[in-house]
């Protein structure tokens, strides 16, 4: 069976990197994006993937962001609250269903040059921030994309409940 992936968010930015890099790696994307419903995207994943059920296990992996650690004072500070959140339920579902054949990771981008920055009022956010990195650039998307497809792997099939931070060394 073909691996198959649902990318929530996959219309834009680092989704859409996703989508791109996973087709080309053989998967099915599926692309759903901001309009539409996606609030019980891990129940029903877990529901459709947990051997328990019958499912053939599999891997969800979430996007954060490094705002969950650094709290984006004074810009995104409830932006980063959410966030935080998804953290939680990154750590805690991954505990959850370990044994249901069902691995829970997640990524948590920086200053990644993409629309999001524009739909805040301020599309050169990542210029204007670059210089507090360690690495002394915005990230793109498609290095996100890189970390999540190889987290949907099999070289990752010992990883759960795990953190990849792409902000640049901050």
């Amino acid at each position: 069976m073909r691996n198959v992936l649902i990318v929530t968010g996959g219309g834009r930015g680092s989704g859409a990197a996703v989508s791109r890099l996973a087709a080309t790696r053989g998967y099915a994307v599926c692309v759903n994006y901001r309009s539409d419903k996606t609030f019980l995207c891990s129940k029903e994943a877990v529901l459709r993937m947990s051997t328990t059920h019958g499912g053939p296990g599999g891997a969800i992996v979430n996007v954060s962001s490094a705002a969950a650690r650094l709290g984006s004072p004074g810009e995104y500070v409830d932006y980063a609250a959410s966030k935080g959140a998804m953290d939680t339920l990154t750590t805690g579902l991954s505990v959850e269903v370990a044994r249901e054949g069902i691995r829970v990771n997640a990524v948590r981008p920086g200053f990644i040059r993409t629309t999001m920055h524009a739909d805040g009022g301020e599309p050169g956010r990542v210029d204007r921030l670059q210089h507090l990195l360690p690495m002394g650039r915005g990230g793109e998307p498609e290095e996100v994309a890189e970390a999540v497809v190889w987290l949907l792997s099999e070289a990752a099939s010992f990883v759960t409940g795990s953190f990849i931070d792409l902000a640049g060394g901050k």
